[in-house]
């Protein structure tokens, strides 16, 4: 509960910033600049975030490894509880000028430390506290928070839209920013209460805390890692794709109600909050990677019909699209995937092994998603047909790089057996 009430907290942090870069951002921040222009600079600051998280990855990941994960958790709910909300306060663009876009940069830089650091801990604090056989199960609840925190920050948005256009970007979507101080107080109650996981626990009591826990990461399990990362394209693509480049282009490029549109996010998100522990729980019983090629194999085939059903301009057909793509697809790829990761790593440098991989990979799978969507449509006059391409590339990726992981189910956690062993490059750094 722990884990999955802090990260849906710290996800809805960073998410308002996604749906605010898509809705609003451009108008307030960025007015200087003509409509496409100013779009794309709002996802240009949008990226930003995510090529802060990695630094926030490897700071929280190291001491997570040798303080403790609780502590880390703490700090980085602080972290993302007061940017989000100093965001939430910022003067526009026509109340001081150029430092309105400076300093959302640096508060999203602030978001995009706190989360990287977020990721690693909130889905050890599942994982390591799992019974043997549900892992898979337990940890979903960790990558809940994702769908969950996007239907909060959709959800609030779209109460906030619904007042007058004119209230909305004066003071409507401040609201919704604002509310991170509360959620900031009840997600560090709840995680106070919590004890550290007896995994690490184990390791402090055989004085085995690692000194340099990249370092050995990568001396000792390089494959992994490299593999694990090519497994979270298709999960940050889909999710990145939908949720945000998506709502911009129903609102802007079709000229559909942006209001509509949150709603539909909020219905695939939803269905995504639902699937995630279904998919989880099932790859206790079958297995991580026939959950995970599920997911990934129905994201390919979905990604040309997806296009073609968004072109339409049907409001059901869209509808669709985003249930599919925000529901099916990463619900059941995101599923197994917290379990998956975890097995495949020693406890020693789990904290840093999960962020390094989640973080770095994230640049690529799912900051650059949005303008590198709206290059392609740019190319495609319009039109989605190279996103889906696209779209099938990262699918592609993610099912190779996980053929040549080795299944995990079954795994024990008291650092690598030999199985995980057998995976090692005595590399050299």
């Amino acid at each position: 509960m722990a884990s999955a009430v802090g990260a849906t907290i710290e996800w809805y942090d960073f998410f308002l910033y996604g749906t605010a870069a898509a809705v609003v951002f451009d108008k307030l921040y960025f007015n200087g600049l003509d409509g496409p222009a100013a779009q794309f600079a709002a996802f240009a600051t949008f990226a930003v975030g995510f090529f802060a998280r990695p630094v926030g990855g490897l700071i929280f990941g190291h001491f997570g490894d040798r303080i403790g994960r609780k502590q880390m958790l703490l700090l980085t709910l602080v972290i993302m509880g007061v940017g989000t909300a100093l965001i939430g306060l910022l003067p526009t663009y026509d109340s001081i000028g150029v430092w309105a876009p400076i300093a959302l940069v640096v508060l999203r830089v602030l978001q995009g430390i706190g989360v990287g650091g977020e990721y690693g801990g909130a889905v050890l604090l599942a994982v390591e506290y799992a019974p043997p056989g549900r892992r898979g199960f337990y940890g979903s609840f960790a990558h809940i928070g994702v769908p969950g925190g996007l239907v909060l920050a959709a959800g609030a948005f779209s109460l906030a839209g619904l007042l007058p256009e004119e209230a909305f970007l004066a003071w409507g979507w401040r609201a919704c920013f604002l509310v991170s101080i509360i959620l900031l107080g009840i997600g560090a109650y709840i995680r106070l209460s919590v004890m550290e996981t007896p995994e690490f626990a184990k390791v402090q009591e055989r004085k085995e805390i690692s000194r340099l826990p990249l370092r050995d990461l990568l001396r000792e399990q390089r494959r992994p890692l490299l593999l694990g990362m090519g497994t979270r394209f298709i999960e940050g693509f889909t999710f990145n794709l939908f949720s945000v480049y998506l709502l911009a282009y129903v609102a802007t490029n079709l000229e559909l109600p942006r209001a509509w549109a949150l709603d539909a996010i909020i219905v695939g998100a939803a269905l995504g909050v639902v699937l995630v522990p279904v998919a989880g729980a099932l790859s206790d019983k079958v297995g991580r990677k026939p959950v995970y090629r599920v997911g990934a194999w129905v994201g390919l085939l979905f990604a040309f019909p997806a296009a073609w059903l968004v072109q339409t301009e049907s409001r059901w057909a869209i509808s669709l699209v985003f249930v599919v793509g925000l529901g099916v697809v990463y619900g059941t790829v995101y599923g197994p995937l917290a379990a998956f990761w975890s097995e495949l790593f020693d406890t020693r440098y789990r904290y840093t092994a999960l962020s390094t991989l989640y973080q770095v990979s994230g640049i690529l799978a799912s900051g650059l998603t949005p303008l590198i969507a709206a290059w392609l449509v740019t190319k495609g006059d319009g039109t989605l047909w190279w996103v889906a391409g696209y779209n099938v590339l990262v699918a592609a990726i993610s099912l190779v790089s996980a053929r040549f992981l080795p299944e995990t189910r079954g795994r024990g956690l008291d650092r690598v057996d030999a199985a995980a062993r057998a995976d090692r490059e005595p590399v050299t750094v």
